[in-house]
């Protein structure tokens, strides 16, 4: 990936020294090369001990650290400690601790205390990055800067008087005059009229509904202040060492942060990933997150930053990973793009708040089971390095727009039981399934290479990203689009003629009422379908019915469209339908489209397949054997020849390097 990265798969995790005492670390250093450990990450939280005054600094632990990492052949993610400001700058200036909504006031105790816009946090933050910088940015285990740590994470958004003053510049900036903040906000309702720029606040607890486009900016607004810090420290970097990459770890799909913009300012995307041991479908969730973060760069590999080697410590009820599972999900993230595979943490700490976290080295030491399974992965990674930078081809692409997704869950909608993430799931679910690798597209990308184009919901769509979405379909692409799509524009203003608005021609219908199901209900659709949540008063204009209501009020109406458009197809779901009533539909398009999975037989419940590159895996999620259909090759994790089925073990995998690319 850079000049510091050793070569093959990255195998490591977050290491907290200031932790431990000082003797410790040559033991870590070589437990860590017993393990295969390649990359660690220092320093995430080491602001207080890298300046424990305004003044006053202490560089030579670090110093002799990064000497330790260098002299064992491990590299380093160095963190710029900015995410968690230490005592003396949180009392030097009131202004640094963030408000709530409601007018309180966040304490000193915890982690991510701050302010976005507090200069004085800014100027502090900028200090700390630019003497780490000009400290380390030629040192030999520097790999990859490891800017601030999870942005967001406690603290989204500040309602405090410099915020207030902020998001003021930040809207004259977008809108020039109040009168156009007028007209965009639609303030003549409820005479919120505005004389002045000055007379706007942040939309703190009102005494009822705020307006949903002053919200909806302050989403934005607050995506964008943090994005200005990372770019702050980005800026500082880049000048002192311009060949060493960057990277922030993210949560996931996190609705805070449009990672669209943000990835453009990353020269490597990571990711923190947590999915539940105790959740039957845990799997499938993370690999829809995985699906994620390859996508952000184009298809470009990525970094598992962080995950548990076992159990978290801060669910109501922390599951262990059972023997394998830590082993087979990271297989996961392999296969779905990821070029390193890194855990928090190296060492199990004895206090704090993370203390009951699992770590590779955990409180039993290297007796532990938790130990066993550090050292069996790190050496099963040294036999995957040739996958490294292998890349997925997808087909099909769900498109993921952040400013929808805000205006989605505004206040004040036909049903507050429409939500993103529970609309996007079941599509996703019903692809995973069926072995369909997906990308994640952005509403402006480049559709071209993608037969089929998923839209679970679109409720703000641009006129300009809906004609994208109607040429790629006139050109032979195929559409599927959801319901409460094309409902509003970018200022969150109802589409003239109604929903689906700018989509209306490609998918040849109108609503003409949306018509949501109480809440415990559901009515059915075609034959066995049943739509629970949502539906809609539909009116086809052009649109063949291929389903249609067959009870409650909108009995006999259209509930599922296809229009024909130019050289392809667009399908129009106006209602939630089943699990089995969405899989029919979908495989309808799929098969329109030709998008197939990776093997002609479909393998047994519970195996993933996923093809990256000439690499196939095959990752059994289940507790029993599976007897798997494969492609001829060799199985990189254990050298023995794969024909036309391999047998995986419970909780089992392969990794086969297909005949095609034999040495």
């Amino acid at each position: 990936m850079s000049r510091g990265f050793p070569e093959g798969i990255q195998y490591g995790g977050d290491y907290n020294p200031e932790q431990w005492p000082e003797e410790t670390w040559a033991e870590d250093a070589a437990l860590m090369r017993k393990a295969g450990v390649t990359l660690v990450t220092v320093g995430v939280f080491a602001w207080a001990r890298l300046q424990p005054g305004p003044d006053s600094w202490e560089f030579g632990w670090l110093d002799r650290l990064m000497d330790l990492f260098a002299a064992h052949g491990i590299a380093v993610d160095l963190a710029t400690a900015t995410a968690s400001p230490p005592a003396w700058l949180v009392r030097s200036a009131t202004y640094v601790r963030p408000v709530t909504a409601d007018g309180v006031r966040l304490e000193f105790g915890s982690r991510q205390l701050y302010c976005p816009s507090d200069p004085t946090y800014v100027r502090a933050a900028g200090k700390l990055v630019r003497a780490l910088a000009e400290r380390y940015a030629r040192h030999p285990a520097l790999a990859l800067w490891h800017i601030h740590n999870e942005y967001g994470d406690h603290v989204t958004e500040c309602f405090c008087e410099e915020s207030a003053a902020d998001f003021r510049d930040w809207l004259r900036k977008r809108y020039r005059t109040v009168e156009e903040l007028n007209r965009v906000w639609g303030t003549d309702f409820w005479s919120q009229r505005y004389g002045d720029f000055r007379q706007i606040e942040p939309p703190r607890t009102a005494p009822g509904p705020v307006n949903p486009t002053q919200v909806l900016d302050w989403r934005r607004f607050c995506s964008d202040a943090l994005l200005r810090l990372h770019r702050l420290e980005r800026d500082v970097l880049r000048t002192h060492s311009p060949d060493v990459p960057a990277t922030t770890n993210f949560m996931s799909m996190f609705k805070a942060l449009d990672h669209w913009e943000w990835a453009r300012h990353e020269d490597i995307v990571s990711d923190d990933a947590y999915p539940d041991p105790a959740g039957p479908a845990a799997h499938v969730g993370a690999a829809l997150n995985h699906d994620l973060m390859r996508s952000l760069k184009g298809g470009r590999p990525w970094l598992l930053l962080e995950q548990a080697p076992s159990a978290v410590s801060w669910r109501p009820v922390n599951v262990p990973k059972r023997p394998g599972l830590q082993r087979l999900w990271s297989l996961q993230a392999l296969a779905r793009g990821a070029d390193g595979i890194l855990y928090f943490q190296w060492r199990q700490s004895r206090a704090g708040a993370e203390k009951f976290h699992s770590a590779l080295l955990p409180h039993r030491g290297t007796a532990s089971r938790g130990w066993r399974e550090t050292v069996r992965f790190g050496a099963e990674l040294r036999r995957l390095a040739e996958v490294a930078g292998s890349r997925i081809t997808a087909r099909a692409a769900i498109v993921l727009d952040w400013h929808s997704w805000w205006a989605l869950e505004g206040t004040d909608h036909p049903s507050e039981r429409m939500r993103w993430r529970e609309l996007l799931r079941p599509w996703y679910e019903a692809l995973y399934a069926r072995g369909i690798t997906v990308d994640f597209v952005a509403p402006d990308a480049d559709l071209s290479p993608y037969r089929l184009v998923l839209a679970p919901n679109l409720y703000l769509l641009r006129a300009e990203h809906a004609r994208r979405i109607a040429d790629h379909v006139h050109g032979g692409g195929h559409l599927v689009c959801g319901p409460f799509s094309g409902v509003v524009d970018e200022h969150d203003h109802l589409h003239p003629g109604g929903a689906p608005g700018p989509l209306r021609e490609v998918l040849g219908v109108v609503v003409d009422e949306f018509w949501p199901v109480p809440d415990g209900e559901s009515v059915r659709v075609g034959e066995d379908a049943r739509a629970s949540v949502w539906s809609e008063w539909l009116v086809a204009e052009g649109a063949r019915p291929l389903l249609a209501y067959a009870s409650g009020a909108l009995a006999g109406q259209p509930a599922v469209t296809r229009n024909a458009w130019g050289r392809g197809s667009a399908r129009y779901l106006s209602c939630r339908l089943d699990a089995e009533g969405l899989g029919r539909v979908l495989d309808g398009a799929l098969c329109e489209a030709e998008v197939t999975p990776v093997l002609d037989a479909a393998p047994p419940a519970g195996v993933e397949a996923v093809r990256r590159g000439p690499y196939l895996f095959l990752l059994n999620h289940t507790d029993r054997e599976a007897d798997s259909p494969a492609l001829p090759g060799t199985d990189l994790l254990t050298g023995e020849q794969v024909h036309d089925r391999v047998q995986l073990g419970p909780l089992g995998a392969a990794v086969v390097r297909t005949v095609s690319t034999e040495r």
